[in-house]
């Protein structure tokens, strides 16, 4: 049995960047459907700390840098979303912490690069005095300065949650090894996929690759050559106790090395432990150790920045977590979120989580300058009969333990 069915645009990759592509378009008028072959969000998006940033850490040297200016605005137009003042309402979305900090040790050199990268970011970032301490910085029994931050954190489940709210209907699970690009000369014109009960066409104006790591399998199969995809991998640690108090905060180390130390949020598992998400430096420098390695760094890293919690009765694990960026010819982290499109293929990188508004305002943009029509209708509502629904995803932390 063969079958076609037809829309504006197909989407692979059901994280972040697709899904909020997918609400995005269809509120711009435009048929369009997502793709994903595993479960949404279980790759970078569920693996982020949901940390919704303004560049601060990207200005620690004392200038702000490109990647500072880029990222600045972004947690105002978030805090749009969460208000119901954008077309992408994020009313439902759980906020973990309204604010996010910077920590800094005692030595002069971790305190001048914080006092930098405050200075550089001209009144974004308050020095918070003792008497204004939060709770947990309050019983410290470390001295140290805090910094608090434009930024905040918000839960990236109840974000794909919201995200898959209302468009039902457009998201199909597919099997990766039965897909193909079905061309008109050099032009993609739509995919074919391959299912128990035969092949199924899906007719589009545009397909847009936002599968993360899985770009790179989908670039080499539709023949995209004019840009390609680098890997920065992380370990990330993370450690569960209860009633462990809620820290969100930068951890700024003595060496001038523009990354935190140690970067810190928290989370609620469903037996309701606290579980610390452990990355930063930390995380980058840990890619080749192994995971008692790691887990033995993390813990010597919080004895240090935070002595007077007590750990012993925490469970404690970690992985492997490749970020998918697009190939830069300096291997540098790019500045910014990335697309590129060839023969009406379009792949999008959004480099960071908090970009994601700024990539879907990019696009949107793309489509408008290229005239890609709207179609009145689409049939690939009738595909639901062939392709079922994709299943969400879930934090690492969550079923690894048991009381």
């Amino acid at each position: 049995m063969n079958l076609s069915y037809s829309t504006d645009i197909v989407i692979f990759g059901g994280g972040i960047a697709g899904l909020w592509l997918l609400k995005r378009l269809r509120l711009e008028g435009y048929q369009a459907i997502l793709l994903e072959s595993n479960q949404l969000g279980s790759g970078q998006t569920l693996a982020s700390q949901g940390i919704i940033h303004g560049g601060l850490k990207y200005a620690l040297s004392g200038s702000l840098t490109k990647a500072a200016n880029t990222i600045a605005d972004m947690p105002t137009r978030w805090r749009q979303c969460l208000a119901g003042e954008d077309p992408i309402d994020l009313r439902e979305v759980n906020v973990l912490s309204e604010h996010y900090y910077m920590w800094s040790a005692t030595s002069f050199r971790s305190k001048l690069k914080t006092f930098h990268g405050s200075k550089s970011l001209q009144g974004r970032v308050e020095a918070v005095s003792k008497e204004q301490l939060p709770a947990f910085f309050a019983n410290a029994a470390a001295d140290g300065s805090l910094y608090r931050l434009p930024d905040f954190v918000i839960d990236s489940g109840s974000l794909i949650r919201e995200l898959v709210r209302g468009q039902e209907d457009y998201l199909f699970h597919i099997d990766r090894q039965n897909i193909n690009f079905k061309r008109d000369d050099e032009q993609i014109t739509g995919v074919l996929i391959g299912t128990r009960e035969g092949s199924v066409q899906i007719d589009c104006k545009r397909c847009v690759l936002s599968a993360g790591e899985g770009n790179e399998a989908l670039l080499s199969q539709c023949g995209m050559t004019s840009i390609g995809m680098q890997r920065r991998p992380l370990h990330m640690v993370y450690v569960k106790q209860k009633n462990l108090p809620a820290i969100y905060a930068h951890c700024i180390g003595d060496d001038f090395s523009l990354t935190p130390i140690l970067t810190v949020t928290s989370h609620r598992d469903e037996n309701e432990a606290t579980v610390w998400y452990l990355g930063g430096e930390l995380a980058e420098s840990g890619v080749k150790k192994s995971a008692d390695e790691q887990i033995k760094a993390a813990k010597a890293q919080l004895q240090i920045y935070f002595p007077w919690v007590d750990l012993s009765a925490a469970e404690w694990d970690s992985f492997l977590i490749n970020r998918a960026e697009a190939q830069m010819t300096d291997k540098q982290r790019p500045d910014d979120s990335v697309f590129n499109e060839e023969n009406n293929t379009i792949v999008v990188f959004p480099t960071k989580f908090t970009l994601a508004p700024s990539l879907a305002d990019k696009l949107v943009s793309h489509l408008e300058a290229k005239a890609v029509p709207k179609s009145d209708q689409s049939s690939a509502g009738t595909l639901r009969d062939l392709l079922p629904p994709p299943p969400l995803g879930n934090a690492h932390w969550e079923n690894k333990f048991t009381d």
